[in-house]
């Protein structure tokens, strides 16, 4: 049974097609990657998964249960937790307070020392007295998926975390994503670099103009002839 159900998801923008009809499972304790070109609507996607946006038609379930007309706020009580492709810190407080807060509302008991370890986890230790606004793009990449872990989430939506990192760093972060699994927690990853996709995901689905083109195994979906033309470019 999966755990994140979209079923027949459209979104229109004043007559612009975003999502036509999108269905997508996520199975609980695995990677799934969303890749697709540029406007394929991916982040669109994810907006009407962590309710954001309302769709313009289709359902979105969590643990079998409807959950297209609930608030974000509920959705996280949830379990559904995101990241951003447009980061969004508190860019006045450190590192360390980011994650805290995010610790303290999800009612989690030393909420300090639990923002500590999630930082030191994602190899983001070093940062904790760091002010937000004053971080690289991929070290505050890093300090937003500690904060989304503070709120203990059964799946996690990431939006390009890999964006702003060095070769090293993504291969640590992979590593991270990879443990994180094992720990029993689902993830959703849009993500360009296709390196990491390819290596982290147990299935892979892939958008193109708001639809689904294909969906399978990391080998299935780079040997699938509509995603080398689509999103590779090929003939």
């Amino acid at each position: 049974m999966a755990l994140l159900e979209v079923r027949s998801v459209a979104m229109r923008f004043r007559g612009v097609v975003a999502l036509a009809g999108v269905d997508l499972d996520v199975a609980p304790g695995t990677i799934t990657g969303l890749i697709g070109p540029n406007g394929a609507g991916k982040t669109t996607l994810f907006n009407v998964i962590s309710g954001v946006q309302a769709p313009t038609a289709g359902t979105v379930s969590m643990a079998s249960e409807v959950i297209t007309n609930v608030s974000p706020h509920r959705r996280c009580k949830l379990g559904i937790a995101r990241t951003f492709q447009r980061i969004e810190l508190f860019n006045s407080l450190t590192a360390l307070e980011n994650v805290s807060v995010a610790a303290e509302v999800a009612r989690r008991p030393h909420a300090q020392r639990v923002a500590t370890e999630l930082l030191e986890r994602v190899g983001a230790g070093q940062l904790a007295d760091q002010i937000a606004g004053n971080l690289s793009t991929g070290s505050a990449r890093l300090v937003a998926v500690a904060r989304a872990l503070a709120t203990q989430p059964k799946i996690l939506l990431l939006d390009e975390p890999a964006s702003g990192l060095d070769e090293h760093e993504t291969r640590s972060f992979g590593a991270l994503l990879r443990g994180l699994r094992t720990d029993g927690l689902t993830v959703l990853l849009v993500e360009h670099d296709m390196t990491l996709v390819m290596d982290v995901s147990d299935h892979i689905y892939v958008l193109d103009l708001g639809r689904v083109i294909a969906s399978g195994s990391p080998s299935e979906v780079q040997h699938d002839r509509n995603v080398l033309a689509a999103y590779l470019g090929a003939a």
